[in-house]
């Protein structure tokens, strides 16, 4: 199967799995309104409402400017071995959408990282 279907079919699913819960997360923090930032720990608390939402797993998170933005992101896992597919969740920092995409699609900088670092914590439960 082209890995790019795969990755399309992975971002449809997960967009529509994290709508509801990412509207829900959105509305209870309050993360749109007017000159207001998101703090790391409300991007934590819609992050963590969605992956749990679909199985994913956190793997970092992180604060950074891209192209002139600040932006909350995050990288996490859904599935395990072979078939673990990664992602990377963005939100502004002030307010609005939360983007789901796959690592492999991403023009973000910080996807790169992300396999990187499961692969580092793959060796490093391994040795443990």
């Amino acid at each position: 199967m082209d890995a790019q279907l795969d990755d399309e079919a992975l971002e449809n699913t997960l967009a529509e799995s994290l709508a509801d819960v990412v509207a829900a997360d959105v509305a209870q923090a309050d993360l749109v309104p007017d000159a207001k930032t998101v703090s790391e720990d409300e991007f934590v608390e819609v992050v963590g409402g969605a992956l749990e939402a679909v199985g994913g797993t956190l793997l970092f998170k992180m604060c950074v400017e891209n192209e002139g933005k600040a932006q909350h992101v995050a990288a996490a896992c859904v599935g395990d071995g072979g078939n673990r597919q990664f992602l990377l969740l963005t939100l502004p920092t002030s307010g609005g959408a939360l983007k789901v995409e796959t690592t492999a699609k991403s023009s973000n900088p910080v996807a790169g990282i992300a396999v990187a670092y499961a692969g580092l914590m793959d060796a490093f439960q391994a040795a443990a």
